[in-house]
């Protein structure tokens, strides 16, 4: 259940009942209510400022309001205290029955009022590259979101955009041509590198590239040929590191070559609109507006080689999106460099009369650096895979493990790595930057991932041996255990402003929190002495199961998993 809903519901509903007041809530009024959770909950679980929004209307002082207002609130039959504090504001103490109620019998499903259908575009990996830092973060966040989407019971699709068809695909035909086919995945992603590398020094072989780019999308047999044979190879070891990083299995690996075939759609619906532009031999779409106060180029719609654009596959996908999917939201999630990018697709697309009632959406994030302040790169200078990175995060932790006395079998380093790897990188606000420091990240201690999980570990290992019921009881909540019971009674409240803030942040960052309560109960509050009264107990340990099962569906959000030790 949502808490927040529920009393800002039962507020709302209790204020329109008093006589003296009813007549002034406008729906003005209403929109400026704020029903807050106070930082310190000494003053209330609740807080409003609904009287000093009225003083202006009524005429009177704030405190005078709220006087009028508190003998109302106090009948609420799940509020123990009204108070009123500084210039006015009411706070609301809730009772502990009320709270032991409904924290330790909620099921965790959420109230989601309208279900909407949104295409998520994530990852975007181009083939013939491994996979490497800068798909870090499109890939987790692009996931997390999907999964928090789907836990609201949204409908999503999720598209892997893989870059397919242009110009890198044309460079990798040549260099099969020459070399004949890869054998394994190094050979897979030793080739683009190193023809991209030649095309840089070799203005021949750089045109090589870009005619058969310009024939392989125009239909060349024998070159498609070579794509099909090739792409499967790609994607097997994209998959294969996806399946490592416990990631979702995308709805769509739908790249820049099945999209192509509905070019000639989009292209015909652009010239009946008259919206292409030809410049320098180039189709062109301007969307620069009167209002823009920084440059906005055209959109590159077919380059002067005649070859199918980047723009032109993006544009072309939400017309193709919008066909066969027809969502409420399309959103990206890409680096922030594509900003301008995307800027110009909406803009073109809107021109184009496609996505009509349609949310597009991007989410731009920001750069992963070392502690110089610049890209991570690994010792050698190189730009990490992704594979790398996780070896280096499970090196690290298999050193503290192993200073710490202990052996973990290989299964749980790689739990505790990827956790470490994918929390960092989630707690972070998406559109910023951070450093990665890889011994910070495998701390078990501090807002890190195997903090997190060593909470979930530790609460596991109390269920496993306690014996007796685990039930709600008579006992007077202590502090500790109130503040966690009212902590993971916002957990639905957090999961939807995540959704609707396109914010996979303020989850993880819940996650950590709800695990600093959670060993704060457990070291005020013990369970196993045996002079703990079996009433006491029995609360508690009711506490620790909903307090694990609010931490694991956290996790499991964030596509982590729980090892059995640690």
């Amino acid at each position: 259940m949502n808490i927040y809903k529920e009393i800002s519901d039962s507020v709302l509903s209790k204020i329109k009942e008093i006589p003296e007041i009813k007549d002034y809530i406008t729906p003005q009024i209403l929109n400026n209510i704020a029903i807050e959770i106070p930082k310190v909950r000494d003053f209330g679980d609740f807080s409003t400022n609904i009287a000093m929004l009225l003083t202006k209307s009524i005429g009177k002082k704030p405190r005078d309001i709220a006087e009028i207002m508190v003998p109302y609130l106090e009948k609420l039959s799940n509020v123990a205290n009204v108070s009123i504090a500084g210039p006015g504001f009411i706070n609301l103490k809730l009772k502990d029955e009320y709270i032991k109620r409904m924290a330790l019998t909620d099921n965790l499903n959420p109230d989601t009022q309208k279900i909407q259908k949104i295409d998520l575009d994530y990852g975007g990996y181009n083939v013939g590259k491994t996979l490497h830092i800068g798909h870090l973060r499109t890939t987790v966040v692009g996931d997390t979101f999907n999964r928090i989407a789907r836990f609201l019971g949204h409908k999503t699709k999720s598209y892997n955009h893989m870059g397919d068809w242009g110009r890198p695909m044309g460079l990798i035909i040549a260099w099969i041509l020459e070399n004949g086919m890869p054998q394994n995945v190094d050979d897979v992603n030793r080739m683009y590198p190193a023809s991209s590398t030649r095309a840089k020094e070799d203005p021949g072989w750089l045109e090589k590239g870009q005619k058969i780019t310009v024939e392989l999308q125009s239909g060349n047999e024998e070159y498609k040929k070579i794509y099909d044979t090739f792409i499967p190879m790609s994607l097997n070891q994209v998959n294969s590191l996806l399946k490592r990083l416990n990631i979702l299995t995308f709805d769509e690996n739908k790249g820049e070559r099945l999209i192509a075939e509905y070019v000639p759609e989009v292209q015909e619906i652009l010239d009946k609109k008259g919206i292409i532009e030809h410049s320098d031999g180039a189709e062109i779409i301007s969307v620069k507006q009167d209002t823009d106060t920084e440059p906005m180029p055209p959109v590159m719609w077919k380059s002067s080689a005649g070859a199918q654009t980047y723009a032109a596959a993006d544009l072309t996908a939400i017309y193709y999106r919008e066909r066969t999917d027809n969502p409420d939201a399309i959103v990206y999630f890409t680096d922030n460099r594509q900003t301008l990018h995307f800027k110009q697709i909406f803009r073109a697309a809107r021109l184009a009369g496609f996505a009509d009632g349609i949310e597009l959406q991007h989410i731009g994030f920001g750069t992963i650096t070392g502690a110089d302040g610049k890209p991570f790169k690994t010792r050698d200078g190189n730009v990490p895979s992704l594979d790398e990175m996780l070896n280096i995060v499970a090196d690290s932790v298999r050193t503290r493990v192993k200073e710490s006395g202990k052996q973990l079998p290989n299964e749980t380093i790689e739990m505790i790595a990827l956790a470490a790897l994918k929390f960092n990188d989630l707690m972070h606000d998406v559109k910023s930057d951070y450093i990665f420091d890889v011994d910070a990240v495998t701390n078990f201690e501090g807002r890190t991932g195997p903090y997190i999980l060593y909470t979930a570990v530790r609460l596991n290992s109390i269920i496993k041996k306690a014996e007796g019921t685990a039930e709600i009881t008579n006992c007077k909540l202590l502090p500790e255990e109130r503040d966690l019971l009212m902590f993971l009674l916002d957990f639905n409240r957090i999961i939807e402003v995540s959704f609707e803030r396109r914010a996979p942040y303020i989850l993880a960052n819940y996650a950590y929190d709800l695990c600093k309560l959670i060993n704060t109960f457990y070291h005020t509050c013990p369970i196993m002495r045996d002079d703990i009264p079996e009433d006491v107990k029995s609360q508690r340990l009711a506490i620790v199961k909903q307090s694990l099962r609010v931490l694991s569906q956290a996790l499991d959000l964030m596509g982590l998993k729980i090892p059995e030790e640690m």
